[in-house]
């Protein structure tokens, strides 16, 4: 084959294995775009966390609170991560809608299962806690069955969620970047700070 045969060739070939990968593409519903729905947030999903203890707890507590609060001022989950990312006060609306998804999560744990009992993240939350050592020691040596007694996880969550300055905590992000990561953090800490005073109340 000379140069200028093969020079012709080449192209053609390339154009024909294109035309054969848009014919196999078009065959296979492939010739219609359509752009992909966002998730309708009043759905129930599945939610999985991908960490242990307190935090794969606020975790899914957040992904579902936010959820819940999509549904409930009718945009889409990610619609609503963009507009509480934005600087700027917060509406009374967005405030009020975000609480009341993260209180509603509390139940649908509960109700499905993945609520730990209160005595399994005793030693997650003294961890972080700013006890002296005998208090501390004192604490750790409740039996589980005593702690779970008196102590109920849904009831942990409720009281860190109500006693959280979600306005606050908005207005005062490190980052726009993450905000399920950073709601989550400060549900965290606050989770762990309910039961250690709770904890407290016990002896």
């Amino acid at each position: 084959m000379t140069s200028l045969s093969r020079l012709i060739g080449l192209p053609l070939v390339a154009l024909v294995l294109v035309c054969g990968v848009l014919g196999v593409q078009v065959a296979s519903g492939g010739g219609t775009f359509e752009p992909l729905q966002p998730a309708d947030p009043c759905a129930e999903r599945a939610v999985t966390s991908r960490a242990d203890g307190i935090d794969g707890l606020t975790e899914r507590l957040v992904l579902l609170g936010i959820d819940g609060a999509a549904c409930s001022l009718g945009v889409t989950r990610e619609a609503l991560t963009l507009e509480l990312a934005q600087a700027g006060t917060r509406t009374d609306a967005e405030i009020d809608a975000l609480r009341e998804g993260l209180l509603a999560a509390v139940p649908r744990m509960k109700d499905d299962g993945s609520l730990p009992p209160a005595s399994e993240l005793v030693d997650e939350a003294l961890d972080n806690a700013d006890l002296n050592g005998l208090l501390e020691t004192a604490i750790r040596a409740i039996p589980d069955s005593v702690v779970d007694a008196a102590l109920k996880t849904d009831d942990v969550l409720t009281r860190a969620i109500d006693d959280l300055d979600l306005r606050a905590l908005l207005a005062n992000l490190d980052s726009r970047d993450d905000l399920d990561a950073q709601i989550q953090i400060a549900i965290t800490q606050a989770v762990k700070d309910s039961l250690a005073a709770r904890l407290r109340d016990l002896l």
